[in-house]
């Protein structure tokens, strides 16, 4: 996105409150990946249009995308999946301190070891995925089967910062990842029984239905 309109549209974002920030600065102070701040809107308005009751999250990092869903969705019921230790207490500890153990299940593991554990936690009407990027296709084939018909499936950072558009044959790890997630893209746009558009807000939003 051009970094003008993205400014404008950043500039016109409601103002977050004191613990959002936290999370957001502990984050940007400790390198934690979290949505960037068009993509968190983006990602809070899908949840206000859908209303989901059961939301699967695939990647908890600290709890910042899963606890900014439940604040667009305070009713919702959220199971998350985390692979890295440090990260999923992390989450525990903020979950906590924001009070909403209740209505999130955090789950230690490796998202494609964890099917047995979420299945039985489903159906969900939403699919957030948001972890290792060599491993979307996977992921999306794990859980897509336990969806409710309606659902959306929504997978982050799908342009990586327009590296996926890129030809470039130089081998080193941010253009692997790319070409990983260009050949994900190729594949979640021809699949028959959904249909897909990506939005270059953010990272690159892409949002799957089924047709």
């Amino acid at each position: 996105m051009d970094h003008e309109l993205e400014r404008y549209l950043t500039d016109h974002l409601d103002p977050n409150d004191e613990k959002v920030q936290q999370l957001e600065n502990y984050a940007k102070e400790n390198r934690v990946p979290i949505m960037e701040p068009l993509g968190i809107d983006f990602l809070m308005q899908m949840v206000r249009l859908k209303q989901p009751n059961n939301i699967l999250e695939i990647g908890t990092a600290i709890g910042y995308s899963a606890l900014r869903m439940l604040e667009a969705n305070p009713s919702a019921r959220i199971v998350t999946i985390e692979r890295d230790e440090i990260r999923y207490n992390e989450a525990v500890r903020n979950v906590q301190a924001w009070g909403k153990q209740q209505q999130m299940d955090l789950l230690f593991g490796d998202a494609l070891e964890m099917e047995n554990e979420a299945k039985l936690k489903g159906p969900y009407d939403l699919l957030f995925i948001d972890a290792a990027k060599g491993q979307y296709k996977r992921f999306f084939e794990i859980y897509s089967q336990y969806l409710t018909d309606d659902a959306l499936i929504i997978s982050d950072n799908v342009l990586f910062k327009g590296m996926v558009v890129s030809q470039t044959n130089e081998k080193n790890r941010l253009n692997n990842v790319a070409k990983k997630l260009r050949s994900f893209n190729d594949w979640l746009m021809e699949l028959p029984e959904y249909k897909t558009t990506i939005v270059p807000i953010g990272d690159g939003i892409a949002i799957t239905v089924k047709r």
